[in-house]
């Protein structure tokens, strides 16, 4: 995944309540699968004397997705599915939510399940903060001292941050990027430098950022 894509910047609870039944609903990141087991076995463990604890949840975001979602004992389609298609309509990645019912002795029926797990997954949605997940390359660059301010400005020309500057018999510059910056970045390092220069990606990873 190359582009940034949002994703909840933290844990957020939202609760509604439809004929006496409580929905409690707690949206949060995850990274990893095994991140949103954890987290669904937490709210299980916290709410353990609820009727139900539906959970699903998206990792990764787009076309390389992967997607999860129970009824934990609600009838089959009436509770898992409905929450997961909130989660696919609501554009973030990397999310995870859990709804609790706390059953208060009126049937919805299957359609009013339905409406119930979608309000509760919508509501929770539009109550989270939004972070962006950036993927970033971290790269190294030998110049000559003449070359320096030049480089820097480049650098900041294409929204990079410089982490660290070596002075040597050549300068080092460490530098992050954007992966969609850092083609473009390169092109123009070998414009400057008459095709004598090229960064070299050391690492690539990805950095949160909060809307």
């Amino acid at each position: 995944m190359s582009t940034p894509y949002p994703i909840p910047a933290t844990e957020t609870r939202v609760e509604i309540e439809v004929k006496n039944s409580r929905f409690i609903a707690t949206a949060v990141p995850v990274f990893n699968v095994d991140e949103a087991k954890a987290f669904i076995a937490r709210m299980r463990a916290e709410f353990s004397d609820a009727s139900h604890n539906v959970p699903a949840f998206l990792v990764g975001f787009g076309a390389s997705v992967t997607a999860h979602c129970s009824d934990d004992g609600e009838p089959a389609g009436t509770a898992g599915r409905p929450l997961l298609a909130v989660l696919q309509g609501s554009g973030l990645g990397d999310v995870a939510v859990v709804v609790t019912r706390y059953f208060g002795g009126t049937k919805l029926g299957t359609g009013g399940l339905v409406r119930a797990y979608t309000e509760a997954g919508q509501a929770v949605l539009t109550a989270v903060p939004r972070a962006e997940k950036v993927p970033t390359h971290t790269v190294m660059l030998a110049l000559p001292y003449p070359l320096l301010e030049r480089v820097r400005l480049l650098i900041g020309q294409f929204d990079g941050r410089i982490l660290e500057e070596e002075f040597a018999a050549d300068i080092t510059i460490t530098a992050q990027f954007r992966v969609t910056r850092f083609p473009p970045f390169q092109e123009a390092l070998r414009e400057l430098s008459h095709g004598a220069l090229a960064a070299e990606i050391i690492e690539t990873a990805a950095h949160i950022h909060r809307l």
